[in-house]
């Protein structure tokens, strides 16, 4: 698959086209640390009824890295300037983590663009600020490889990182060939994001899901998601934080068929 590069008025965002052009779109945003090729298993499960459009976010992967700090509004607009570029109108989208709260602001924002909506291992709030302030300090003057271990600790089980120990191993290259710049503004962006008195506003059939050993956002935080946003469906797995990765059958199965329900 070639990749593309869309030079948009803020920033040059690496994406790339999957499936044939006259199906439904699909938007995935990745996590913090991660690029578009977390979403690999679940290209292959899409792109059988849906066009799917994967980009790396500003400052991560091979997209540019503008001066931060970044916020969630700019991460909304990227992909609407993405798909616009596109000549996209209406689109599902599903996000992780940060890519979950980037749908969350698309949804309130944006709300005539969204078809269908999936917010996986993400939260309204994810807190507290000092924590944001104190990894972006880190970062700045470690790099990331000083917050690798503890990371990939969150993002998958112990006994699934052992037992897939390919899979750990490109994680962490992903994680540490993130620009350190890109990663510390976008934890600046995710510090100043508090929706949980909006997110009740989300009018597009949504799913949440959660991993059950997720440190990061618990299933608490998604259960908040469903309580707040009307009609929501909850599905949880057994997974830390990349539930996609460490549930990937079970994790693209709940998006098809959440897709497909008229």
């Amino acid at each position: 698959m070639p990749s593309l590069f869309a030079q948009l008025p803020e920033v040059r965002l690496h994406h790339e086209l999957h499936g044939d052009e006259s199906r439904p779109v699909i938007v995935l945003s990745n996590s913090l640390g991660t690029n578009m090729k977390m979403w690999e298993p679940q290209i292959k499960r899409l792109t059988a009824r849906y066009r799917v459009v994967c980009y790396d976010t500003r400052g991560h992967g091979r997209s540019s890295v503008p001066s931060g700090p970044y916020t969630l509004a700019q991460l909304g607009n990227d992909i609407i300037s993405l798909v616009d570029h596109l000549q996209i109108d209406r689109f599902s989208f599903c996000g992780l983590s940060m890519g979950g709260l980037t749908g969350m602001c698309l949804a309130l924002d944006h709300a005539d663009r969204i078809d269908k909506l999936v917010l996986a291992n993400t939260a309204a709030y994810i807190g507290p600020p000092d924590n944001w302030t104190s990894r972006v300090q880190i970062v700045r003057q470690d790099g990331l490889s000083a917050i690798a271990d503890k990371v990939l600790s969150v993002w998958l089980t112990p006994g699934f990182a052992k037992a897939r120990p390919e899979l750990a191993d490109a994680l962490h290259r992903m994680l540490v060939d993130t620009p350190a710049e890109g990663y510390a503004a976008s934890c600046l962006a995710i510090r100043e994001v508090d929706l949980r008195d909006r997110i009740g506003h989300i009018k597009a059939p949504t799913l949440v899901i959660s991993g059950s050993a997720d440190p990061a956002t618990p299933p608490s935080d998604g259960r908040f998601l469903v309580e707040a946003i009307a009609g929501a469906e909850f599905v949880e797995l057994d997974a830390a934080h990349l539930s996609n990765l460490e549930q990937e059958e079970k994790f693209s199965a709940a998006v098809m068929d959440f897709l497909s329900k008229s």
